[in-house]
C-alpha cells in the first residue's frame, strides 16, 4: 500500500469537503472511511479532545490504540463551539463544506442557534448534515444517550449471542457502532449523488438504535414468521446446519454448509459419505431440524482428524471451512499481506480500507492520527485568517493549537 502523496482524482472522494463533529467511534469510523478515499476531513474537537484519545492503554504519541484506529488522514482543530466566537469559525468553514457530521446530544446545535432547519439548510442549501445520536428525537427514548454495548443489550443482539448456559453476552466487536458508521457513510455518498440532480443536500437522520435493528439479520425475520424470540445459540446458525464449530484432534475449526452440494462434498472428505445419504439430513431444514444426531455425528468424526490440513481440504473441495485463529494469526496470515490490509508509516499500524477499486486507490496513510489541535493555524489559515487574528483567537480561548 502506497504512502505516496495523493493525486488529485486519483481518489474517489477527491474534492469532498467534510467538516466532522464527531467523537468516540461511530462518526469517527465514518469520516475515516471518507478521508481514505479521498474526502477532505476536518476534525473539530473541544479542548478536551475526543475522550476516546485516553481509552486505553495501549498508546502511541500519548493517543489510545482506540482512537489512532479510527482518525488517521484527518486534520484536527479545536474550537470552543459553545462561544459565539467559536460558532461563527464554524459557520465560516461550512462555506465550502460538502457534508456536517455530529453526533452532539441531541439539540445541542438548535440550543445554539445553528441548528440544520431553522439556519443551515438555509444559509447553506447544498449542505449534506449528518446527525448520529442514540435514539433520535422522538419516542419514549427520544434524546436518551446511547452507547454501543447498551443498545446491543435494547435491541435484543446480546440475547441471541453466547451460549445457552451463559445468558446475554454482548458482542466483543462494537458492530453497532461501526455499522451505523457504515450506514452513515452510505447514507452520505446517497444524499451527494442526489444532490447533483436537486442541486439541494438534506439531513440524514441516523441512530445507533435503527442501525441495531437492521443488522439484527436472521432473527427479527425468523421473528416475524415464527413469533418466537430467538435464542443464544453459541457457534452454531438458527437456520443453518451445520454451521459451527468444532474440535478436532489439532485445532478448532469453523464449518459453514449452506446447500446440499456442500453438504455432500463435506461428507466425502470427512470419509462419512453414509452421513449424506441418511434421510435425517437430507436438505437443510431437516439438518436444522435433526442438528443434535448431526452435530453428534460430525463432533465423532472431526475428532480424528487434523483441522488445519482438512480446513484446506475443504476450501479446496468448494467447501467454507477454517481453523479458528487468535488475532495476531489473523493479521499476520499470509492472506492478509497479499489484500494489503495493514498499512505502516512512521510507526503507525493499521487495517487499510478494504474497498479496492480498479481505478481509483485509497490514501494509504497520508496523515497520521492528528494531535490535539494539530491542524488548528493551518485549516483556520486556509479560509482566511491572518496569524494576528488567529493568535486572538487563541489568546481568547476560542480556538487551540497542539504544542509546539
Amino acid at each position: 500500500m502506497t504512502n505516496a502523496k495523493p493525486i488529485l482524482g486519483q481518489h474517489a472522494l477527491d474534492g469532498v469537503k467534510v467538516i466532522d463533529l464527531t467523537r468516540v467511534l461511530g462518526g469517527p469510523y465514518a469520516t475515516q472511511i471518507l478521508a481514505d478515499h479521498g474526502a477532505d476531513i476536518i476534525k473539530i474537537e473541544s479542548a478536551a479532545g475526543d475522550e476516546v484519545r485516553g481509552w486505553g492503554p495501549p498508546f502511541a504519541r500519548e493517543m489510545a490504540s482506540y482512537f489512532i484506529n479510527v482518525n488517521r488522514n484527518k486534520k484536527s482543530v479545536v474550537i470552543d463551539l459553545a462561544s459565539a466566537p467559536g460558532r461563527d469559525l464554524l459557520l465560516r468553514l461550512l462555506e465550502d463544506a460538502d457534508v456536517l457530521i455530529d453526533n452532539f446530544k441531541t439539540g445541542t446545535l438548535e440550543k445554539w442557534g445553528i441548528g440544520y432547519e431553522a439556519v443551515l439548510k438555509h444559509r447553506f442549501p447544498r449542505l449534506v448534515h449528518c446527525r448520529i445520536s442514540g435514539f433520535g428525537e422522538a419516542g419514549p427514548l427520544g434524546g436518551a444517550p446511547g452507547y454501543d454495548a447498551v443498545v446491543q443489550a435494547m435491541t435484543g443482539m446480546m440475547s441471541i449471542n453466547g451460549m445457552a448456559e451463559s445468558g446475554s453476552v454482548r458482542l466483543g466487536a462494537p458492530i453497532v457502532d461501526m455499522g451505523t458508521g457504515l450506514y452513515c457513510v452510505i447514507g452520505i455518498l446517497m444524499a451527494l449523488h442526489e444532490r447533483q440532480s436537486s442541486g439541494l443536500g438534506q439531513y440524514i437522520d441516523m441512530t445507533l438504535y435503527d442501525s441495531a435493528l437492521a443488522l439484527m439479520h436472521p432473527h427479527n425475520a425468523n421473528y416475524f414468521l415464527s413469533k418466537k424470540p430467538g435464542t443464544a445459540t453459541g457457534n452454531s446458525h438458527p437456520n443453518i446446519s451445520p454451521y459451527d464449530k468444532y474440535a478436532t484432534a489439532t485445532n478448532d475449526i469453523f464449518i459453514g454448509i449452506g446447500n446440499n452440494r456442500a453438504f455432500r462434498r463435506f461428507c466425502d472428505a470427512l470419509g462419512e459419505s453414509e452421513i449424506a445419504d441418511d434421510p435425517r439430513f437430507t436438505d437443510n431444514a431437516d439438518r436444522v431440524v435433526n442438528r443434535a444426531a448431526l452435530t453428534d455425528l460430525l463432533t465423532a468424526a472431526l475428532a480424528k482428524v487434523d483441522g488445519a490440513s482438512f480446513a484446506e481440504t475443504l476450501l479446496a473441495a468448494g467447501v467454507p471451512a477454517g481453523p479458528v485463529r487468535n488475532i495476531e494469526e489473523a493479521l499476520l496470515h499470509p492472506q492478509t499481506a497479499e489484500r494489503e490490509m495493514v498499512l505502516e508509516k512512521d510507526g503507525y499500524q493499521g487495517l487499510a480500507s478494504p474497498i479496492k477499486f480498479s481505478r481509483s486507490s485509497d490514501v494509504g496513510v497520508a496523515c497520521l492520527p492528528p494531535m490535539l489541535g494539530e491542524h488548528t493555524r493551518e485549516v483556520l489559515g486556509a479560509v482566511g485568517l491572518d496569524d494576528a487574528e488567529i493568535d486572538g483567537l487563541i489568546a481568547a480561548g476560542t480556538v487551540v493549537q497542539a504544542d509546539g
